[in-house]
């Protein structure tokens, strides 16, 4: 089958190395531009724009493509059978969705209609759901509104982190499509009812609010590490945390409980397990401490 491939993070990968291994003629593959990265700040290809090279594919790197009349006869002139979508990080117009004759066939890290937008496995796992999965979708002009193809679930345990679940979706959806493209299944509308949607992470919402329950907080710490990572104040120094667990204990939100460390939340306490403070490199808690005083009674923001 001839297709189009488009994605950019390391999500995307496996999907496109699947494609190209199981004989699929992928005509393209498009990616986000190169961008600066690193001390240097270097101009650095996305992992799909790499994987792409290795596979010796040729890559379009658009910065738009909404408006772009020229891109949109470059993909139709193609002449594809489907194009796959996974995590591209652009809008596609209606003339980009209606070029490929089975058209345009999205992999999202969700079980639509749950957790439509732009982080749906930080946002399962923040939300406490018991599970996340797989939806393979034929795409549409609304935001992850398009009917499903086939889907696929996976359990997230008390301690899954975002890196545990990305990983295991990125296998999940690069098995899925080829299932897809081989079957063509049914599409199912997407029921009205149960529609969440999942905004963009900011680096603000690592921020540790310690008024809200313990096991809010953890769920948060295995959300958003690596990117943006969670942290508190401590004096003068942003502290990140890497990895904590709900404990028992109580007091003023915010105020250190014991040297393990435990710190009170609104509702329960956090033990912290592994921190990183400025310029050093990630350690356990009992270590960091050795060097750096977090007395009980303290209080931290």
């Amino acid at each position: 089958m001839r297709i189009a491939f488009m994605g950019s993070p390391d999500f995307a990968v496996p999907a496109l190395r699947a494609l190209h291994a199981a004989g699929h003629e992928v005509a393209c593959v498009y990616a986000q531009p190169p961008r600066p990265a690193g001390r240097g700040q270097r101009e650095t290809p996305c992992p799909v724009h790499r994987a792409a090279l290795d596979l010796g594919l040729p890559v379009r790197t658009p910065a738009r493509v909404r408006r772009d009349a020229a891109e949109h006869a470059a993909f139709a002139a193609l002449g594809l059978d489907v194009a796959v979508v996974a995590a591209y990080g652009l809008i596609l117009p209606r003339p980009m969705l209606d070029a490929p004759r089975r058209g345009c066939l999205n992999i999202h890290a969700s079980l639509l209609p749950r957790w439509r937008g732009a982080a749906p496995i930080q946002a399962a796992i923040l939300a406490g759901d018991a599970e996340s999965g797989i939806t393979i979708m034929r795409m549409e002009e609304g935001l992850d509104t398009g009917p499903m193809l086939l889907k696929e679930a996976v359990p997230i345990g008390p301690r899954t982190t975002t890196p545990e679940l990305h990983d295991a979706l990125s296998a999940i959806g690069a098995r899925l499509v080829l299932r897809a493209l081989a079957e063509d299944p049914p599409a199912v509308p997407q029921p009205e009812a149960g529609v969440t949607y999942a905004g963009k992470i900011a680096k603000e919402d690592g921020r540790l609010d310690w008024s809200q329950p313990a096991l809010a907080l953890d769920r948060r710490v295995r959300a958003l590490n690596p990117w943006p990572g969670t942290f508190f104040q401590a004096g003068a120094e942003t502290i990140r945390v890497l990895a904590a667990e709900v404990a028992e204990g109580a007091g003023p939100p915010g105020t250190v409980l014991d040297a393990a460390p435990r710190i009170a939340c609104g509702e329960g306490a956090l033990r912290l397990l592994r921190l990183q403070r400025p310029g050093r490199a990630p350690m356990a808690a009992a270590d960091v401490l050795r060097g750096f005083a977090l007395p009980a009674g303290a209080v931290v923001g």
